[in-house]
Formats: structure tokens, C-alpha cells, sequence
């Protein structure tokens, strides 16, 4: 008995097992159910000589094609004739009616959980040359609008994105917020970046580039980004030519553990950082930070590293009269050295690329027609005097500790800052402020930047440069900017009734928001996950990006500034830019582009990478953009 009861357990089990293994195996149940039917059928039918009324005796192989139809179709008995033959056709009828409901039943539940299974993303990407994302934040909408354009020029672009959410969310998000993809198709996958199994899923070995975000909504935001990088370079299946990966670090202090980790495969974009140096130098030179996004924007002037044989063996002051549709701005070294506006004198050697801003690496070419200078209209007046400076810092975020620093290391002396901030840690980080030199000092209160009356108490007008942070840190992206907004709106009125012209710059950090703020009439506005996006998108294409505006943004490289045009030039009189190159590269700089404001004009004036022979008559008040050391 015990060993009956044993082996009935272990069939009991068996089938268990086989039940569970899906739809497969259900149908295999089926199939075996069936046949096990017919085979009776035709066995009695054949055996026991049953026939329809009138007709011959079926052997056993006709019996059981009889059986099958009969089981597959009810409606074939319906012409049976013989009480015998009937009845057991209609057990096998009935039989079949049960397999056949049973069967559709089972393939309806498969594919329905095929479905499920292909909407959760869990599916294998077969893509080549496809751009990777990786982690899910509001500048991904940003990334994939670029890479859209930057991708008009490939056949069949795709990009693939993965981060731990639901597939048909993320899509859909994609479809509303990036309508207009162009020939790009964007692929979305969940999973856990940081998971070897999941990021087989979206073929790294394959991809072309690999952007690496900082996900939303994470307390250690930084350690997931790194480790992402880590199971990419470490993957046992990963190709052995070395990845592209862009990665964003908020923290600049996780920097060189990423860079350990990541090694000659990842540029990282440091996105507190970069924002912070942006918004610093933007306060001080109102209008840089749209210089800095038509650089980034893939629909206008691009940096490239490229090489450029015919330029071996000349001067670098002389390859900047090479170009009449680019504009040279420094070289990469034969060991991978950026250098940007090095030495006029610099001899350019074998294998050093060239880095160009151009529209199109298709308008790189070196000129061959004349070039024309007219000496006359050049000028050499000096610097202006620096002079001790009065900024005064309206909001707070994480950001707002190197804003302060940077500004401390360009400041004459003398020079005071005044913050005013409603943070409730404000007494704490004002403590712990790191500033480069004395030139600045620093002074704090706790003032509601919302409020009118305690933004006139603070002598807005007494201020040379005033800027205006969100809070970020303690607000969502939208209450953030609008916080912001009624802060510059309240500058704005205070302005007018003073009488005065206020130098405000204001970080945003939706890009939307920026048509509202225009209203306000601030000088310059810093959007800051559109900058961050751009540069995720622009260094997934450039593996030298990173570099490039790590020494940009370097007190000790080369920066751009916007000066005065009359130091430069004659105004009133039509000027070709090959006159402004020149008169650039007599003090040692690279002209980049120029700021002239006019009603109308397009990115308020701003144009970087001008048609070197066409002329523009200069005004007082206009602007040059340079590439200068000092």
C-alpha cells in the first residue's frame, strides 16, 4: 500500500512538473488526450465491426480519421446514421469539444502572456551602432530631442533606452514629450542598469555609444552610476574595442572614484559642476550661457576633434586663417593632450587633430580663396580696470557652494558677496563656505526671496550683478521655477520703479519655463538640465568633449569671454571676420563669434562661428566672443 501510495505521489509530481512548464506542455497534455480518444474510438469501431446505418464496416485506420474529424469539428456527426455508430461518435464528439475549448483556452492564455511579457521589456535588443541610455530623469527627454537631430544624417538610427520602469509609461512619456523623432526609433527596456543579466538586454557590445544618466529620485544616485559603469567595462561578454560612455556625477567629490572605475572609456559630465561654473561666469558675462548651449546644440555649431593633415607644420596663429566656414580653436596632441588656444607660435605636428567649431563636419575645409584684412579698422586698446564688484545671491541649492567659489577666483579685491536665502540650514553651509581668495567677502541673511518688500529692503539697485537660484533641493522641478519666476518678476518691478537697469541671472530648470521667464527681462538665463542634457548628448558623439570643457571651464585654460567690440575693431564701419581674427590673434586669442544685440535677432543677437569673409558693422555696446587665457 506504501508503495502504491508512493508511486501514485511521484506520477501526482511528475504531472505537476510537466503542468507547470507553460503552454507547451498543455498542449502536449492535449495533443496525448486526443490521441488517446481517437485511438479508442477507432480501436472499438474497427474491433467490434460498428458502422453507420447502411454502410461498410471501417477499418481501424479510417476509425480513428473518422474519430479525429469528429473531434476537431462537432458538426460532423451531424450526418451519422446507426443508433451504435452514434453514440460512440458522440463520446468522441464531446470528447473533442472539451480538447478542442481546452486548447483554445491554453494557446489565448499564451499569447496573452506573450504579450504581458513583450509590454515589461524583457526582450533581447538585436541592434548595431544604437546609442544606449541607461537610468531614467527629466534630461532624457532632452538627450533623445538631440540625438534626434544629430542622427538625421544616419541610416535607420535607433536608440535604447533601459532604466527600472514600466516599458509602455516610458514610451509613452517619450511619444509626448519628443513628438517629432524623425527617422530615429527610440526602443525602450526594463531593468536594472546595474545588473549583468538586464544590460545584456540592450546589446552594449554592439552600441555605438552608451549614456549613462543619473537616476530620478535616488539618495545615491552617484554609487548607481558607478556601478552601472563598473558591470559595463567589467562585463565577461564585453567586446574588447573600448566603449563610449558619457556619464553624469552630481557629487564632483565621486568623480575620481569613477574615473578609476571607468578609465579611458568614460567622459564624465560633472553636473553640479559644470552648471555651477556656467551660472558664475554667466552672472559676470551676461549672455555666455547661450554661447555655451549653441556649442552643445546639435542644430546649430558643434566642437569637433578631427584631423587635418594640411595644417602639419604650420604656426597655430596661421591655421586660424585657414577656415573660412570653421573656426580652429586648439588641438589634441599626438599623446591625447587638449589644448585649447595654445601659443600663436605653436608648430602643429604629425598626428595632432585639429578641434574645430563647425556647423557640420561636412564644412571643415581648409580655404583656398583670398584672404582679405583691412588693417586700418584694427584696434589695440587694453583691458578695462578691474574694479571691486557687488553681487548679491537670491536663493539656495546644492549648487550655490561653487557658484560662490568660482566667483571667488575672479573677483577684484574688495569685491562682497551677499546672500539671501529661506533655507533652513542656511547659518550651517554659509559656515562651511569654501572661497579661493580674499578678494571676496561674504555676507548672509535669511530674507523670502518671494517677497517684494524684503527683496526692496535688501537696495537691489546698489548691486552690480545679481543672480537668482531655485530650491532645488527642496522643491520639485515645477515649484522651483515658479518660485524663481516670482522672484525675477518682483526684480523686474523694483527696476522699473528705480529707474535703473538690474544685471540679473536667473538658473531655470525646465527648459519650458524659460518662454515664461522671458517676460521678466533678465539678462541671461541657465537652464539647468538642458545644458546637462546637451553635454550627455554632445560627449556620447565627441570622446574628447569632456576634456575639451573641463579646460573651458579651468581658471588655468582658456576661457571665452565676451568683450567689448571697440577694443577690438572700428565700430560704424563694415568689418569681415577675417579682420576680427586677426585682431584677436594679435593679443593671443581666437574670436569665436560675436553679441550684437539688434530687435529681432535671433538667440538675442548671439552668433558663434561666423562666415569669416561676410562683414558686419559693429556698434557700441556689441560684444565679441574670444577664447582667451586672461
Amino acid at each position: 500500500m506504501s508503495k502504491r501510495n508512493s508511486l501514485g505521489a511521484r506520477l501526482r509530481y511528475a504531472f505537476d512538473t510537466s503542468m507547470s512548464a507553460g503552454p507547451i506542455a498543455l498542449i502536449g497534455w492535449l495533443a496525448v488526450l486526443s490521441l488517446v480518444v481517437i485511438v479508442v474510438a477507432g480501436a472499438i469501431i474497427a474491433l467490434l465491426g460498428i458502422a453507420p446505418e447502411g454502410g461498410e464496416t471501417l477499418g481501424f485506420v479510417e476509425a480513428m480519421w473518422a474519430s479525429l474529424m469528429r473531434t476537431l469539428d462537432a458538426g460532423t456527426m451531424g450526418g451519422d446514421t446507426g443508433w451504435l455508430f452514434r453514440i460512440v461518435m458522440l463520446a468522441v464528439t464531446i470528447g473533442g469539444i472539451f480538447i478542442v475549448s481546452t486548447l483554445i483556452g491554453v494557446l489565448s492564455s499564451g499569447i496573452e502572456g506573450k504579450l504581458d511579457q513583450l509590454r515589461k521589456g524583457r526582450s533581447q535588443v538585436l541592434e548595431e551602432d544604437h546609442t544606449i541610455i541607461l537610468n531614467w530623469s527629466p534630461s532624457i527627454f532632452d538627450i533623445v530631442a538631440e540625438l534626434v537631430v544629430a542622427n538625421k544624417s544616419r541610416r535607420k538610427p535607433r536608440i535604447v533606452i533601459m532604466a527600472d520602469r514600466d516599458k509602455v509609461e516610458m514610451e509613452d512619456e517619450i511619444a509626448a514629450k519628443v513628438p517629432d523623432l524623425g527617422n530615429t526609433r527610440v526602443i525602450c527596456r526594463s531593468g536594472t542598469p546595474t545588473d549583468l543579466y538586464d544590460l545584456g538586454l540592450v546589446s552594449p557590445q554592439q552600441a555605438r555609444s552608451i549614456i549613462v544618466l543619473s537616476p530620478e529620485g535616488a539618495d545615491d544616485a552617484d554609487s548607481q552610476v558607478i556601478k552601472t559603469i563598473l558591470a559595463l567595462v567589467n562585463d565577461p561578454r564585453r567586446r574588447e574595442a573600448p566603449y563610449r560612455i558619457a556619464a553624469e556625477i552630481r557629487e564632483a567629490a565621486n568623480a575620481d572614484v569613477a574615473r578609476v572605475v571607468g578609465g579611458t572609456e568614460a567622459q564624465l559630465v560633472l553636473a553640479d559642476d559644470l552648471i555651477a561654473r556656467i551660472v558664475a561666469h554667466s552672472s559676470r558675462q551676461a549672455g555666455l550661457s547661450a554661447v555655451y548651449s549653441e556649442l552643445l546644440d546639435f542644430d546649430g555649431c558643434e566642437i569637433y576633434t578631427i584631423a587635418q593633415p594640411g595644417l602639419v607644420g604650420n604656426s597655430f596663429g596661421d591655421a586660424l586663417m585657414a577656415y573660412e566656414a570653421s573656426t580652429l580653436i586648439g588641438l589634441v596632441t599626438p599623446d591625447g593632450e587638449v589644448s585649447l588656444n595654445p601659443p600663436m607660435e605653436t608648430i602643429i605636428p604629425e598626428g595632432a587633430r585639429a578641434i574645430i567649431i563647425a556647423e557640420d563636419d561636412a564644412a571643415i575645409a581648409i580655404s583656398t580663396a583670398a584672404i582679405a584684412i583691412d588693417p586700418a579698422v584694427i584696434r589695440h586698446q587694453g583691458k578695462p580696470a578691474e574694479a571691486p564688484e557687488r553681487v548679491l545671491l537670491l536663493g539656495w541649492n546644492r549648487r550655490a557652494p561653487i557658484i560662490i567659489f568660482e566667483l571667488s577666483r575672479y573677483v577684484a579685491p574688495g569685491s562682497t558677496l551677499t546672500i539671501a536665502a529661506d533655507t533652513p540650514d542656511l547659518d550651517e553651509v554659509v559656515a562651511n563656505l569654501s572661497i579661493a581668495s580674499a578678494n571676496l567677502s561674504v555676507e548672509y541673511g535669511h530674507v523670502d526671496t518671494t517677497s517684494r518688500s524684503a527683496l526692496e529692503a535688501l537696495g537691489i539697485a546698489g548691486y552690480d550683478h545679481v543672480l537668482v537660484l531655485g530650491y532645488s533641493d527642496l522643491l520639485a522641478p515645477q515649484p522651483t521655477d515658479t518660485s524663481t519666476l516670482v522672484t525675477l518678476l518682483h526684480l523686474r518691478k523694483i527696476a522699473d520703479a528705480a529707474g535703473v537697469h538690474i544685471n540679473v541671472v536667473s538658473e531655470m530648470v525646465d527648459v519650458r519655463n524659460r518662454e515664461l521667464a522671458e517676460v521678466t527681462r533678465a539678462d541671461d538665463f541657465v537652464v539647468s538640465n538642458k545644458l546637462v542634457s546637451l553635454m550627455l548628448a554632445q560627449a556620447s558623439e565627441n570622446d574628447m568633449l569632456g576634456a575639451i570643457f573641463d579646460e573651458l571651464l579651468d581658471e588655468e585654460g582658456s576661457e571665452i569671454y565676451m568683450r567689448p567690440v571697440e577694443f577690438y575693431v572700428a565700430t560704424g564701419t563694415p568689418v569681415n571676420f577675417y579682420t576680427v581674427a586677426e585682431a584677436a590673434r594679435q593679443r593671443g586669442e581666437v574670436a569665436i563669434g560675436y553679441h550684437c544685440p539688434r530687435p529681432g535677432a535671433k538667440a538675442n543677437g548671439i552668433v558663434v562661428n561666423p562666415g569669416k569673409a561676410a562683414t558686419v558693422t559693429y556698434q557700441e555696446g556689441d560684444r565679441l566672443v574670444v577664447l582667451a587665457r586672461d
